[in-house]
């Protein structure tokens, strides 16, 4: 494979993790959350090539249905929970921050990098230096994760209230998606 074709695969399998978090952004996200979120997508679209180069296709497809499916679900969730943090600000008065728990991080990090996993399958067969594919896929995917946070973060104080809201709304479909 070459250097273009890598570079365009690994976009291809970034750019879920970054409308994700243009959704997430809008929620309003501080600087840690960033870093956290993209580190975690970061290691996610490395280990997933690798683990999917080591399992098997069985595995994978037994293994990614459910994550996914988990994903899916925790994009509602956090969509759900937006939505319903908007309406209550309205109430309240009191400014909304997304909290990310160590297992949302992870379920969010699992979800987004699926794709990867099917990836890993197919580099196996290919003559390719996998740990420096995998390297670059989660690079790509790290980067495209931080700009789309930090885009969605620049919306959200650009649009104001609104783009939680929004942002809710973007991950509730992006969310119901996945699952059908």
């Amino acid at each position: 494979m070459s250097l273009i074709t890598l570079i365009v695969l690994a976009v291809a399998l970034g750019t879920d993790a970054f409308s994700l978090c243009v959704g997430i952004g809008l929620a309003g996200v501080n600087r840690r959350q960033i870093i956290l979120v993209s580190l975690t997508v970061l290691i996610f679209h490395i280990a997933m090539p690798l683990t999917g180069w080591l399992a098997g296709e069985f595995a994978g497809n037994l293994l990614g249905r459910a994550a996914a499916i988990a994903g899916a679900l925790l994009l509602v969730y956090l969509g759900i929970k937006m939505v319903w943090e908007t309406w209550r600000h309205r109430l309240e008065q009191a400014p909304v921050r997304v909290n990310f728990s160590v297992g949302g991080l992870l379920l969010l990090g699992a979800s987004v990098s699926m794709d990867a996993l099917s990836v890993g399958f197919t580099l196996g067969t290919h003559q390719v230096n996998l740990l420096l594919v995998a390297g670059l896929i989660g690079v790509v995917a790290g980067i495209m994760t931080f700009t789309g946070l930090v885009f969605g973060r620049f919306l959200g104080g650009w649009v104001g209230e609104r783009a939680q809201l929004l942002g809710g709304l973007v991950l509730v479909g992006i969310g119901a998606k996945m699952i059908f």
